[in-house]
């Protein structure tokens, strides 16, 4: 089934429903369902009269926008797949991409065909098509004819996605029709998806499950990019022009919403995800909108959701566990997805004879397996490390420990791949809670909310790295704390590096870069 056949059911529901609304040059720009629909079928008909046939690829760099919408939505529905990789993360990584998929379409903006000339794989691809203008390129147009919706099947790949490698090479994830279908099905319920409802957009791949609901998605007016730095007094404008009700964002955005004179907009439902949800932050949202419905989500790129946690489930308990070392309550899987916890051979490939079932209370690897955990990478690279094959089943290995309670819930304790030398945890907690550096981060966060940590292994010893300069007095609070989690030296920084996804989580690997280049201060 063709995933595009789901908004053509909303445009004959409600042709008149705003779909998509952007901010281009400063201006709002909106289409309707309807129109969406119709220009969706007419941009097939151009892609097909520029000579793309079914099952061919195209490379998009694009920015969020109604046209990137736009052209996706015509892809899938001409059967295309359509490539996506980070134009900022280099030249060589787009030539290793292009060498392990190469396109047979580019679409982009004109400053994205002027990259796509200065790297020569990219220069070899033989049709080109330009959001605006470009010589020698196909300019985007919807009011070609329209062209009857490709009928594919469930497995038919439809986005392939690549990141980078951990040995340097690219990895591709690859999402088949059925799965963004089940994703959609598994998203809609986990963050309760009403009809009509209006969703500021902050994380893009949500549009198209959001066009598959009905929702309208009003793509926020900032950098998303940067969702650490929202432009505050834009998006907070949008919200009340177009009545927004829903937003699923980064923890690092609401923080800056949070931290500004403004505050948060209006909501009825708010989802925060993709990095660390600290307890003291979802205490702060229910304070700042407490008529809401606020949620934290856990997912990966591999599954997406997982598990979701309501801020009205948090309690003395959950916060008592956190601060004790527990990590951090994600709440129940979703229906859709079956979650297990073995025993830690992060590193180790693993087949079905050789997993460790833990039971309830025990620390290890979370795997999941279900209708939209991805089944594999493009060809097979990635798979090794990351699957376990079980006849006809796929589980996933996420690279996160964690460990289930009696009541069925998950705690994450941090990445499997960052384990520290032993240390006993309390009485009640897993045996094994205080080897991962969430379970002590999370701690310490507790008792000491403005400051940054990260512990690691460093030096051979278990260390504690915090992201700010203190005065003597803090410092050693912070060092007799420390202490208690096994912590045997605590390092000052000006400031740790994030992720650029989410600007929220801990870069690990840049972090001992910086160590190893640097001479911090010690206490």
């Amino acid at each position: 089934m063709n995933l595009v056949s789901l908004l053509a059911e909303k445009a004959q529901l409600h042709p008149e429903r705003l779909a998509l609304v952007d901010n281009w040059r400063g201006k709002d720009r909106v289409v309707s369902y309807g129109d969406l629909a119709r220009k969706v079928a007419a941009g097939a008909g151009l892609l097909q009269e520029s000579g793309l046939k079914r099952g061919q690829v195209v490379l998009v760099f694009q920015p969020v926008s109604i046209e990137l919408y736009e052209f996706l939505l015509a892809a899938f529905h001409a059967g295309l797949r359509v490539m996506l990789a980070d134009p900022t993360a280099g030249r060589n990584f787009l030539s290793l991409c292009c060498r392990r998929l190469m396109p047979d379409a580019f679409f982009g903006s004109w400053r994205a065909h002027c990259l796509r000339l200065t790297v020569p794989e990219m220069r070899r691809i033989r049709i080109s098509i330009c959001a605006g203008w470009f010589p020698g390129a196909w300019s985007w147009r919807t009011d070609s004819a329209e062209v009857p919706l490709v009928d594919v099947a469930d497995d038919e790949p439809a986005l392939v996605t690549f990141t980078s490698g951990s040995t340097g090479v690219p990895k591709a994830a690859v999402r088949s029709h059925g799965f963004l279908l089940a994703q959609h099905e598994a998203l809609s319920k986990a963050l309760d998806f009403e009809d009509g409802e209006v969703d500021l957009i902050t994380l893009p791949v949500f549009v198209l499950a959001n066009l598959a609901s009905g929702l309208t998605s009003v793509l926020a007016a900032t950098d998303l990019a940067k969702p650490g730095s929202p432009n505050v007094a834009a998006i907070k404008a949008q919200c009340e022009k177009y009545n927004v009700t829903r937003c699923a964002a980064s923890p690092a955005f609401f923080e800056r919403f949070l931290a500004s004179a403004d505050g948060l907009p209006s909501l009825d439902k708010l989802y925060t995800g993709g990095a660390p949800v600290f307890p003291d932050l979802l205490r702060r949202l229910r304070e700042a909108l407490p008529n809401a419905c606020i949620h934290s989500v856990y997912g990966s790129t591999e599954a997406e959701p997982i598990a979701h946690f309501s801020a009205v489930q948090a309690s003395e308990e959950t916060d008592l566990l956190t601060r004790r070392g527990g990590g951090l309550c994600s709440g129940v899987p979703v229906p859709e997805i079956e979650l297990r916890i073995i025993a830690d051979r992060w590193g180790t490939p693993l087949g079905a004879v050789d997993m460790d079932f833990l039971s309830a209370g025990e620390a290890g690897e979370i795997i999941v397996s279900g209708g939209h955990v991805m089944r594999g990478y493009l060809d097979g690279l990635g798979d090794e490390e990351t699957k376990i094959r079980d006849g006809e089943k796929v589980l996933h290995r996420t690279g996160d420990a964690g460990w289930i309670d009696s009541r069925g819930r998950v705690w994450l304790l941090g990445r499997c791949a960052e384990k520290l030398p032993a240390f006993p945890a309390d009485e009640g907690l897993p045996a094994d809670s205080l080897r991962y550096p969430f379970a002590i981060e999370c701690a310490l966060r507790e008792i000491f909310p403005e400051s940054r940590m990260a512990a690691m292994e460093w030096q051979n010893q278990r260390a504690l790295i915090v992201g700010r300069t203190c005065g003597a007095t803090e410092a050693a609070s912070i060092e007799k704390h420390a202490k208690d989690f096994g912590i045997t030296r605590v390092i000052f920084l000006g400031a740790l590096p994030l992720d650029r996804r989410h600007n929220a989580k801990i870069d690990y690997p840049a972090l001992r870069e910086i160590l190893r280049n640097e001479k911090p201060r010690a206490d």
